[in-house]
């Protein structure tokens, strides 16, 4: 049987290896934690553009919200990575 096109990109999320930027953030309150993206752009990211998106995902998590906006840059790598 054919997968749906929901059940296709859930399958391809799960085949990604998607984790904090900071190692240690997994242990740490939801509230304290950073920004969860794929290795990939993990990877492609620099030290002070991971440190900046961490900042921008707490400062976020502080206020009461559960989401932040990704700079435009990384925006652009998470949707090539999805």
């Amino acid at each position: 049987m054919a997968l749906k096109r929901s059940q296709k990109s859930l399958k391809k999320w799960t085949k990604q290896d998607w984790g904090y930027i900071t190692k240690g953030d997994s242990k740490k309150p939801r509230r304290k934690r950073g920004r969860y993206l794929p290795a990939s752009v993990r990877k492609s990211l620099t030290a002070s553009q991971k440190a900046y998106e961490n900042r921008k995902k707490r400062t976020a998590n502080k206020k009461g919200k559960a989401k932040a906006k990704y700079t435009k840059r990384v925006a652009k790598r998470v949707r090539r990575a999805r």
